[in-house]
C-alpha cells in the first residue's frame, strides 16, 4: 500500500491477522493445563499484552519506522550488547513461534488421516511446508501476502461461526470454578499460552504509512488486542462447554476441529481444519518474511555501511538459518515445550519494551507508571512460568537458558566478526 494510505481498518487487520493464528496450536494445551479455567487463562495473558500495548503505541508514534521492536530497544538502550542480545533473542523467539505454527499445520493436516498414520503425516507435512514456504520466500513473499486480507477474513468468519453455533449447546457446569485448575496452575497455564497473543506488534511496522497516526495507531493497537482477547475467551468457552476435558486433551493438537464436530458435523471439522491450515500458512509466511529481514535491520543498527551491504546481499542466509532451525525445533519438540520457550522469550522482550518506554517517557509523552506496571507483570509472569516449568519439565528450563545465552553469544561473535565495538 502506498505511503500514507493505511486507515484504521487496514492497521486493525494487520494486528488481528498477526495474532489470531495463535489460537489453533495452543487451545488444546490451554485446556490440558487449566481445564474449565481455560477462558480465564486466555484473559490473564491478554491483560498483560494489553498493558504492554500502551508502550508499543507510544513508541510507535515517537519512532515510526519498519524496525519496530528493534528500533525501540536501540533508542532506549543504545547500540550495544544489551539491545543486540535482546534483538537476537527476538529473532530466536520468532523461530520458536514459527515452529509452533508449523507444528499446528502438521497436526491439523494429519487429523484428516487415519490415527495410525497421523504421526507420519504430521512430520511429513511440517517438513514439506517449511521447504515450500522457504522456496516461496526465495522467489517472492507476495503470493500469500496478496491474499492475506481474504485469509484473515475467512478465519475470523469461521471462528465467529464456531462461537455463534456452539454457544447455544454449551454445558455451563463444565465452566464452573469447581472444574478449574488451582490458581497457580491457571496463571502458569496462561503464561505458557502467552505466545498465542504475539503478533500485535506488527502494527509498529506500519507506523510510517498510517493516515493520522496520532489517532489511528493507538486505536488500532487497543481495539485489535481487545477484540482478540474477547475472541479467544469465547472460543475457549465454547470448546470447554461443548467437549469434556478428556476429549479435548485427547485431540489436543487439533482441539478446535474436534470441538466443532458435535454441533457442526464432519463438514465443520473440515471447515475448521481448512481455516487452521490457511491461518497458519499466512502467519508462517508473514513471520518468516519478517524474521529473515532481521539480518539487514540488525546490521543497519549495529555495523558500518560496508558491512551492512554485505549482510543485505546475503539476506538469503538469514532465511536458510531461520528455516533450518525451525525445521529442527518443530520436529523434535512437543507443543508444550515450544510454547513455553516462545512465551518466555517474548515475556523478556516485552519487559524490555516496557522499560524502554519508561526510560523514554519524555520523548514518548507517556505515563511511566503504566510501563513500569507492564514490566512488573511481565517479570511476575515469567517467574510463574519458570516455577511451573521447574516442577513439570525441568529440561525445558535449560533450553530457555540456552536461548538467552545463544542470543548473547551470537551478538558477541557478530561484533568481533564485523570489528564493531563491544559495549553494553
Amino acid at each position: 500500500m502506498s505511503k500514507g494510505k493505511m486507515g484504521f481498518w487496514s492497521v486493525f487487520a494487520v494486528g488481528v491477522g498477526g495474532i489470531v493464528g495463535g489460537i489453533f496450536p495452543v487451545l488444546g494445551l490451554s485446556v490440558q493445563l487449566t481445564h474449565g479455567g481455560a477462558p480465564l487463562a486466555f484473559a490473564i495473558a491478554g491483560v498483560i499484552v494489553l498493558i504492554t500495548t500502551y508502550a508499543y503505541a507510544k513508541l510507535s508514534l515517537a519512532y515510526p519506522c519498519q524496525g519496530g521492536t528493534v528500533a525501540f530497544l536501540n533508542q532506549a538502550f543504545g547500540k550495544g550488547l544489551v539491545s543486540g542480545s535482546l534483538n537476537l533473542l527476538l529473532w530466536l523467539s520468532y523461530v520458536v513461534m514459527l515452529s509452533l505454527y508449523f507444528s499446528a499445520f502438521g497436526s491439523y493436516g494429519a487429523s484428516l488421516f487415519p490415527k495410525s498414520a497421523q504421526f507420519f503425516w504430521q512430520h511429513l507435512l511440517i517438513s514439506a511446508v517449511i521447504v515450500a514456504i522457504t522456496g516461496l520466500n526465495l522467489r517472492t513473499a507476495d503470493l500469500i501476502g496478496k491474499t492475506q486480507s481474504w485469509i484473515v477474513g475467512f478465519k475470523l468468519l469461521i471462528l465467529l461461526l464456531f462461537i455463534a453455533l456452539g454457544i447455544w449447546g454449551i454445558d455451563v457446569k463444565r465452566l464452573e470454578p469447581v472444574s478449574w485448575s488451582e490458581l497457580p496452575q491457571l496463571v502458569s497455564g496462561g503464561m505458557i499460552i502467552f505466545l498465542s497473543y504475539e503478533g500485535f506488534e506488527l502494527i509498529a511496522n506500519t507506523a510510517e504509512d498510517v493516515v493520522n497516526p496520532e489517532k489511528t495507531l493507538p486505536r488500532a493497537y487497543y481495539w485489535a488486542v481487545v477484540f482478540v482477547i474477547l475472541l479467544y475467551v469465547l472460543v475457549a468457552i465454547v470448546t470447554v462447554g461443548i467437549l469434556p476435558v478428556e476429549q479435548i486433551v485427547a485431540a489436543r493438537d487439533y482441539a478446535l476441529a474436534a470441538a466443532a464436530r458435535p454441533f457442526m458435523g464432519q463438514f465443520g471439522v473440515v471447515l475448521v481444519t481448512i481455516a487452521a491450515l490457511l491461518s497458519t500458512t499466512s502467519a508462517i509466511n508473514a513471520t518468516l518474511y519478517g524474521s529473515t529481514r532481521f539480518c539487514s535491520i540488525i546490521a543497519q543498527s549495529r555495523s558500518k555501511p560496508q558491512v551492512v551491504k554485505k549482510v543485505v546481499k546475503k539476506q538469503h542466509l538469514g532465511l536458510f538459518m531461520t528455516s533450518g532451525l525451525t525445521l529442527v525445533i518443530a520436529n523434535l519438540f512437543d507443543v508444550t515445550r515450544i510454547s513455553t520457550m516462545g512465551s518466555a522469550g517474548f515475556l523478556l522482550i516485552f519487559t524490555a519494551v516496557n522499560l524502554a518506554n519508561a526510560k523514554l517517557y519524555q520523548q514518548t509523552q507517556s505515563c511511566r507508571w503504566v510501563s513500569f506496571l507492564g514490566a512488573f507483570f511481565c517479570v511476575a509472569a515469567l517467574v510463574v512460568l519458570w516455577n511451573q516449568t521447574a516442577r513439570t519439565d525441568a529440561q525445558t528450563l535449560w533450553v530457555m537458558v540456552f536461548m538467552v545465552g545463544l542470543a548473547f553469544s551470537l551478538d558477541v561473535v557478530y561484533c568481533l566478526f564485523t570489528s564493531s565495538k563491544l559495549r553494553l
